[in-house]
């Protein structure tokens, strides 16, 4: 079959698909990546995956715009002859489906979170419900990356039961995301990571044992403020009162087209006060992550399941987040790390403290066991081999083939 991926922007679909993408190709299919221009189109298109420009803008919300976007997004779906289209992101997988309608084309969406729509409620809210239980009667296949909104969108009859199913998230790669020399490894011991060989492990970060270095979190996020990055910063000034060595560092994109997007004066305000460490941006996370000892989203945003924290735990990095929809997915409290409530600097930082306190050895285990989780729940080929399945009985249904 002829597959459109679609999102709202190429970034994700380099970032978060790349692998589906090429599995597809590997099983025999076509596919194309449909997305906005930005600096990552260069990028798939040297991936060997052949790339289609369409007008979508995450943040306008003029219906005239987004009327021509449907519109454009009709006509590439007409002119490439598609025949199955793989959407995410809201507004991917609400247009895709309205632009797929009149052609007959099947569609498959991913729910990866709800976003502020959900947690703000008002018009807005409304609106996107009715435009989602529009979009939702000739989908074929909706996956959802956490029960409550899967069950959410069950409860208020936005989709039938018939037509979902949870998945692990995105999933992650976890030999790209792995607390091991790779190379050095096979497939079986990359993949056989267990408490028990703590002592065999060998840690990227050397002061889990050797404790001559300053203790390392991590927030890895779009700058936004749902992502609880003001409560971080919050937080940090109690931790830095009673630990003054310990370095606090947020890495993620800045200016981002998003009304939550946080000034960059503000962050420069911040490092100037010396409270958190700007990183900036990166296409490989893995060497940042490496070097942390601890990995912090404190997001109130509705998540689907947060990738970073995925790649994180599959590096065997102990977690702390919130006991939000998505959030919680990826952490068994007190086990691979822990759960703070959401918009609670003080909870927040009094986990920050029990984190820095453990003992290395006992941390080190906790991140042991969040990468068990990673292999165990949301190895990334659980989630390609579902997409696999659903595109073949797709191709039978609808094609014969």
């Amino acid at each position: 079959m002829r597959i459109a991926v679609l999102a709202n922007t190429t970034w994700y679909l380099f970032n978060f698909r790349l692998n589906l993408m090429h599995t597809l190709m590997a099983a025999g299919h076509e596919v194309v990546a449909v997305g906005p221009m930005d600096g990552y189109v260069d990028r798939i298109q040297n991936a060997g995956i052949r790339h289609v420009t369409i007008p979508l803008s995450g943040r306008s919300i003029n219906p005239l715009s987004e009327l021509a976007t449907v519109y454009s997004l009709y006509r590439v779906f007409r002119r490439e002859k598609i025949e199955a289209v793989l959407s995410y992101t809201p507004k991917g997988n609400i247009y895709g489906a309205f632009a797929a309608m009149p052609i007959g084309i099947p569609t498959i969406a991913n729910i990866s979170g709800l976003g502020k729509v959900f947690v703000r409620r008002g018009l807005l809210t409304v609106l996107v419900k009715g435009l989602y239980w529009l979009a939702f009667r000739r989908t074929v296949w909706v996956f959802f990356q956490n029960r409550e909104d899967m069950e959410l969108f069950a409860h208020l009859s936005l989709v039938p039961a018939s037509k979902i199913e949870r998945i692990p998230g995105s999933g992650v790669d976890v030999r790209r995301f792995s607390p091991f020399e790779v190379d050095e490894l096979s497939d079986i011991q990359v993949n056989n990571c267990r408490t028990q060989d703590a002592q065999s492990v060998q840690p990227f970060r050397k002061s889990i044992y050797a404790g001559d270095q300053p203790f390392v979190f991590l927030l890895i996020a779009r700058m936004l403020w749902d992502k609880g990055i003001g409560e971080y910063v919050k937080a940090a000034r109690r931790v830095l009162s009673l630990y003054p060595s310990v370095r606090l560092q947020l890495l993620g994109f800045l200016d981002v087209d998003n009304p939550s997007a946080i000034p960059r004066e503000r962050i420069d305000a911040w490092v100037n006060e010396g409270v958190v460490e700007y990183l900036g941006s990166t296409d490989d996370v893995v060497p940042v992550i490496r070097d942390a000892d601890c990995v912090v989203l404190p997001s109130y945003y509705r998540e689907g399941v947060p990738r970073t924290l995925l790649e994180s735990a599959s590096m065997a990095k102990p977690l702390i987040t919130t006991d939000t929809p998505g959030c919680r997915d990826a952490v068994e409290d007190g086990v691979t790390g822990f759960l703070c409530k959401a918009k609670n600097v003080e909870d927040l930082a009094e986990k920050m403290i029990q984190m820095i306190e453990l003992p290395k050895e006992d941390r080190h285990v906790m991140g042991l066991r969040a990468r068990e989780k990673m292999l165990r729940e949301f190895n990334e080929r659980i989630v390609i081999e579902r997409y696999l399945d659903v595109v073949s009985r797709i191709s039978k249904r609808f094609y014969g083939k």
